[in-house]
């Protein structure tokens, strides 16, 4: 596909009000309502979407637990649903282009960036899942029954699917965290209510279409976009649902938890963070670009920034100033533009936020190296923030901001970064940058997060575990750990 047709193919998605896919029927919401989902570039509506609630989200567990007990999905075979989740990995790839101008227009980042790494990694995804439908796997177990002498048993377990799957995902990266939730939960046997972000609800409605291209069974897969407060509460508690994935902040994660416990179903959570990203006085050069990266890739609205900029004492005014010339040089505008090298947060409310740290930092002291404001006035754009001389009290340390803005610190030895770092209520990701690869897996050990990398950021892939420490979560995403997120085991024990 041509980035022309693409265009011309997401003029058409836009043009018209996008309804909800459930039980495999496009359907407008109970209510009639839609909401806009707006260009952050621009703040103009791009696309009406329609607007689920309480009756939209109980028609989608009616219809995906109709499929799940009573469809084809269930009876199918472990290869045969693998073949079919493979075949979404293909579509995402020959719908690329396409995927990724919406996802631009949507969210706000790059072009390059979607089409480069939202995409593929998405695809890949979806690949890698479909290898584990087929390894779904129990085991025997030889037991010894004191109460029973010379009783002879054969027991064995069996791994199941948890059965119909409530799934709330981001609007940072909208397919691809589509594509984390789903895979995992279609390679267990599970049907699913997905619910996107209202921010970025329109990959997720072409995900769907793509899903039953593919030739899901209708109910499989259910999207239903809304708001948090009135779709997401109703999957979050709804008694139909035997398991809710969540990801996105720790406030909300919270509400997720109270929600859940009416039928005490299975919880899994990706939160926030506040990564600390570790550079030591003998790090190569390449940690300058690397600590610019870890903050400013996606606009920092990534869980897992590498916000706390900590750098040993001798070479912190180098980095500082270093890291501080990149986001000068860094190219904001609309994603669509093709030297834009970074986009706008993804709404006014995201803006209003950022700006309000930015403003609470100046407010309690802290030195503002470069960036500090809004860019322009017109579309959601923040400049890209280095701040220095904060103290560990300040919200601006403490709490996440979810935007391009680093806070850097001094350090002096092995034992005090260990401390600096692990002092804070998150654990989902940390940075070390040093030549000395003892040194690096020493700190590794004792930095409580749930992904360390060693003179690299942002590395990520289908086969890596990821997921957080202390108020960063519960489980994992990916990886052959998150099958433990979306399975039940049973023991069978017969006497012989």
């Amino acid at each position: 596909m041509s980035i022309t047709t693409a265009h011309d193919r997401v003029n058409s998605f836009v043009a018209n009000p996008r309804r909800m896919f459930i039980g495999g029927q496009w359907t407008a919401a109970v209510s009639g309502k839609t909401f806009a989902t707006p260009d952050p570039s621009t703040g103009e509506t791009l696309a009406y979407v329609a607007e689920g609630d309480e009756a939209d989200i109980d028609r989608a567990v009616q219809a995906a637990r109709t499929a799940f007990e009573q469809g084809p999905w269930s009876r199918m075979t472990a290869s045969d649903r693998g073949r079919l989740i493979w075949k979404i990995g293909d579509l995402i790839l020959e719908n690329a282009e396409e995927l990724a101008q919406l996802e631009t227009r949507d969210n706000g980042k790059p072009y390059a960036v979607a089409l480069a790494a939202d995409v593929p990694l998405a695809a890949d995804l979806f690949h890698y899942m479909a290898g584990w439908a087929t390894k779904i796997e129990g085991n025997t177990i030889d037991i010894s029954v004191p109460y029973m002498p010379g009783a002879n048993f054969h027991s064995y377990t069996l791994r199941e699917p948890v059965g119909v799957v409530g799934q709330i995902i981001p609007w940072n990266f909208p397919l691809l965290m589509a594509a984390w939730k789903l895979g995992p939960a279609l390679a267990t046997g599970n049907c699913v209510i997905l619910k996107p972000a209202e921010q970025t609800p329109l990959s997720a409605l072409r995900l769907a279409e793509l899903i039953a291209e593919a030739g899901f069974p209708d109910g499989v897969v259910n999207v239903v976009p809304g708001y948090g407060e009135t779709a997401g509460a109703r999957l979050a508690a709804h008694p139909g649902v035997d398991k809710v994935a969540f990801t996105g902040s720790t406030e909300v994660g919270r509400l997720i938890v109270q929600a859940a416990a009416g039928n005490l179903k299975k919880v899994s959570l990706e939160l926030g963070g506040k990564s600390p990203n570790i550079v030591f006085e003998d790090a190569e050069p390449e940690a300058v670009a690397g600590a610019a990266n870890a903050i400013f890739f996606n606009h920092g609205q990534c869980c897992v920034a590498g916000s706390r900029l900590f750098v040993h004492h001798s070479r912190f005014d180098e980095v500082v100033e270093g890291v501080a010339e990149i986001a000068k040089s860094i190219k904001l505008g609309p994603g669509m533009d093709a030297d834009t090298q970074m986009g706008p947060l993804v709404s006014e409310e995201q803006l209003t936020r950022v700006t309000g740290y930015l403003d609470s930092g100046r407010t309690e002291g802290a030195t503002t190296v470069v960036g500090g404001n809004r860019h322009g006035d017109r579309g959601y754009f923040v400049e890209p923030t280095v701040i220095t001389n904060a103290r560990n009290d300040m919200k601006i340390v403490r709490e996440e901001i979810f935007g391009p803005v680093v806070v850097a610190e001094p350090f002096s030895d092995l034992d005090e970064i260990a401390a600096q770092a692990n002092d804070t209520e998150y654990g989902l990701g940390a940075g070390i940058w040093t030549k000395d690869i003892s040194k690096a897996h020493a700190l590794a050990k004792k930095i409580r997060a749930g992904t360390v990398w060693i003179n690299c950021y942002n590395v990520f892939d289908a086969a890596l575990p990821f997921g957080g420490y202390k108020q960063s979560g519960w489980g994992r995403e990916m990886g052959h750990e998150v099958l433990n997120n979306y399975t039940e085991v049973k023991a069978v024990t017969t006497q012989l």
